[in-house]
């Protein structure tokens, strides 16, 4: 009886080891056949799923993307409001092994896509996903009164944005300095800053 192979999970093994390549040795490393042989994979199977490089990243990058959807979704966010809104940042920073991985795969799939027009659209859906999220928690602080008077939800948006991903880049560069509990305690402190002081 024929051997029934399962795609799907095929593409994702090949997408998780191009994962490791990216985290460990660079973006330059992770070629097809440095992939197929990291999976165990012939480069022939590799390239039926993924004639090219450039294909092979952005499914990694799509995966990641519904990796963390789904971690989203899951999340139990029944506590204080800001208490959910940490929760929902913490998906989306670096701040154990997979979402390590998965922030490197983010910045090699971002630094990739400015040359290649291929991946330059999915690129600006994850930027443009990314902002709506980070906009929905600004609006919900306002939403629920929690917010600062006069608080500009459009620039706290960009704010927030550009603090998170300043976070994870320095946390790639400097993980001994820049630890998840620093990225954590920065975010929590950004967070209360933004809201209404008790008088």
């Amino acid at each position: 009886m024929p051997k029934i192979v399962d795609h799907q999970k095929q593409k994702e093994k090949l997408a998780e080891a191009a994962w490791r390549i990216i985290a460990e040795e660079g973006m330059e490393h992770a070629t097809v056949r440095r992939v197929a042989k990291e999976a165990g994979i012939s480069l022939g199977s590799l390239r039926h799923y993924f004639p090219t490089q450039s294909e092979l990243l952005l499914f990694s990058m799509q995966l990641v993307l519904e990796r963390i959807r789904k971690r989203a979704s899951s999340l139990k966010l029944d506590g204080p409001p800001v208490e959910d809104m940490k929760l929902i940042l913490r998906e989306i920073l670096p701040v154990d092994e997979q979402k390590r991985y998965e922030t490197e795969v983010w910045l090699a799939f971002t630094v990739k896509a400015m040359s290649e027009p291929s991946l330059r659209k999915f690129s600006n859906e994850i930027y443009e996903e990314t902002k709506s999220a980070i906009f929905f928690i600004i609006q919900s602080l306002e939403n629920l009164g929690l917010a600062s008077p006069n608080l500009d939800v459009f620039l706290e948006t960009e704010r927030l944005y550009a603090l998170i991903d300043g976070l994870a880049l320095h946390h790639l560069q400097k993980g001994d300095e820049v630890t998840p509990k620093l990225m954590e305690s920065v975010i929590e402190l950004h967070l209360e800053s933004l809201c209404r002081r008790n008088s």
